[in-house]
């Protein structure tokens, strides 16, 4: 477990001090570095201007600091519960795929990490790219670009993230390309929050809520004020897993994707029909093992990485989830400057991509076009 995930249980407060984790260097591993942005949307129009480490250094104890306590009881003036709504019709759980004119290949692919709430870091990278106009509007034609998940917690404005990419998925496709998103993590653990509230689930470290574990992995209160019922369909019917030009998508670097099923329309119909269903423990099993990393670090690594190419197709690994500062052991700089993250990081034997440049430790929101060499 990583600071970036805490998942709560009653042993928290008798934890004591814990050192910060101690993650090798890949020793073969390579940063993709994207030629120099031209125009006004530099590298340093990414870096947060919320504090995202910030947070981590206030709910993550350091050698220093000690847990804080768990919280069980919501306060008093929380919000009631969002109900999730009726379950989404099977035939609506698709979307179109516009198809090119006869001869006309697909357009560019691009994909997008962890944002995290952080909607002005979002615009500017997607601007920088040239997939959207100063407005905020789909200026990129037949593009394709994928969301890789966790749209929301820690940063400000988790709402306007996911309205923004509902906007330009319908304007993407109005102009012949198109833009998806995949089911983060997090996304499994908002929309718990809003449909189970405190409910007890039972976890592996004993008796927690959604509700509890949302708040102490950065859940931001005018998110769940501001999410509606629209916000709520659309995020309970995005898939969890894609494949596009050989590149295997997910939002977490695991394999537990396996345990849902053989083939990729296996796994997301065992994810929707999750969602569709009322096992809150079975939601919150599902939560916990997408919160699982690392799975393709270390020497078995690339083998872990084979497993999920040999069952779904593809010949690289396209991932979130994992801060890039985290998978490279480069979480603190000496001087107490930013991690510096100048793109996308290319590891086990060249087989994954990690996308989540740590835009809440003051990294970079990273978007990439595929395929990098």
């Amino acid at each position: 477990m990583t600071p970036e995930d805490r998942l709560p249980g009653p042993e928290l407060p008798e934890s004591g001090h814990r050192q910060q984790q101690d993650l090798d260097v890949l020793p073969y591993g390579s940063y993709f570095e994207p030629p120099e942005p031209v125009g006004g949307y530099g590298y340093d129009a990414t870096y947060s201007g919320y504090g995202g480490a910030r947070f981590l250094e206030q709910h993550w104890p350091t050698a220093s600091q000690t847990a804080p306590a768990f919280r069980e009881t919501a306060p008093s003036d929380d919000p009631p519960t969002i109900e999730l709504g009726p379950p989404v019709p099977a035939e609506e759980l698709h979307y179109p795929y516009p198809q090119p004119e006869p001869g006309e290949a697909p357009g560019p692919l691009y994909v997008v990490g962890d944002v995290h709430g952080y909607l002005d870091e979002l615009l500017a990278a997607l601007h920088q790219q040239g997939l959207i106009d100063a407005e905020g509007h789909w200026s990129a034609g037949r593009s394709r670009l994928w969301f890789l998940g966790d749209f929301t917690d820690r940063g400000p404005d988790g709402i306007g993230v996911i309205d923004l990419v509902m906007q330009l998925a319908a304007e993407a496709a109005a102009a012949g390309g198109y833009c998806r998103a995949l089911m983060g993590n997090h996304e499994l653990l908002f929309l718990g929050a809003a449909r189970y509230g405190d409910e007890p689930v039972q976890s592996t470290a004993g008796t927690a809520s959604f509700l509890a574990a949302w708040r102490l992995n950065g859940g931001q209160q005018t998110d769940l004020e501001r999410l509606e019922t629209h916000h709520i369909s659309w995020l309970s019917r995005l898939p969890a897993i894609a494949l596009e030009d050989g590149h295997l998508l997910l939002h977490s670097d695991t394999t537990a994707y396996l345990e849902y099923g053989a083939t990729i329309e296996d796994v997301n119909e065992s994810v929707h029909r999750l969602l569709a269903g009322e096992g809150a423990d079975e939601w919150w099993d599902c939560f916990r093992r997408f919160t699982k990393r690392f799975a393709f670090r270390g020497e078995a690594g690339a083998q872990a990485v084979h497993e999920l190419l040999g069952a779904y197709g593809g010949h690289r690994v396209v991932h979130g989830h994992s801060p890039i500062p985290y998978l490279t052991g480069t979480v603190h700089a000496e001087d107490g400057a930013p991690p510096h993250i100048p793109g996308p990081y290319i590891y086990a034997d060249e087989l994954a991509i990690a996308m989540d440049g740590g835009v809440t430790m003051d990294g970079r929101l990273l978007v990439a076009r595929l395929p990098l060499n």
